[in-house]
């Protein structure tokens, strides 16, 4: 087995342990860690493949930003964060650990491109002597169209799900509706209330007893 091939398998696995990590573990933010390790060592393995293009686009918009959204819907589904709060240090183990297993990745797929100067697989826009991106956009929109609808809907139906969470109704909690904000009219704010005008009493003059 050539050191590739070898490359190519701990990438794999180590991106389906990450992935059951994050399934598995209780706390929401050692789950986004792992999920943070699962994107890169998928990264890793399109970077090995010759798809520069994917490995940097995962890399860039999924950890870099989708982890910050996934973060985000985290703080908003109310889920008691004080414990995650006590102190930086708890975090510190597994924090170290991630960073630790992506340096190695990369000095692994480092060693492959210095090693190896072909990719794993033959390069399809290389051979058809067009960009990376403009044969990736030609096979997604032709031979893998139904495919990326599918994830389009799936992604879509998440979006919604993780809207309802936080639209839920929760005991003592204040909520708005929308609608009734709409429909207000003034004679249910405003009350006009007429009053009749008095005269002031009639102050004594200075220097009347």
């Amino acid at each position: 087995m050539d050191f590739p091939t070898l490359a190519f398998y701990a990438f794999a696995t180590m991106a389906i342990a990450a992935a059951v990590g994050v399934i598995s573990v209780k706390n929401p933010v050692q789950a986004a860690l792992l999920l943070v390790l699962t994107f890169f060592s998928v990264a890793c393995t399109w970077l090995l493949a010759g798809a520069e293009f994917l490995g940097i686009v995962l890399i860039l918009v999924y950890v870099g930003a989708v982890m910050v959204l996934f973060l985000f819907v985290v703080m908003m589904l109310d889920i008691d964060v004080a414990p995650l709060r006590e102190g930086f240090v708890r975090y510190l183990p597994i924090g170290l650990i991630v960073a630790i297993i992506m340096l190695v990745e990369i000095c692994m797929l480092i060693g492959v491109k210095v090693l190896v100067q072909a990719p794993l697989a033959p390069d399809a826009a290389a051979a058809a002597d067009i960009p990376n991106t403009t044969w990736l956009a030609q096979a997604l929109f032709t031979d893998f169209l139904l495919p990326f609808e599918v994830a389009a809907v799936i992604l879509t139906i998440a979006v919604v799900a993780a809207v309802m969470l936080t639209l839920r109704r929760r005991g003592g909690v204040k909520h708005q509706d929308p609608s009734a904000q709409a429909r207000v009219r003034s004679a249910d704010r405003l009350r006009m209330v007429r009053m009749e005008a008095t005269k002031p009493a009639a102050t004594q003059e200075e220097g009347t007893p």
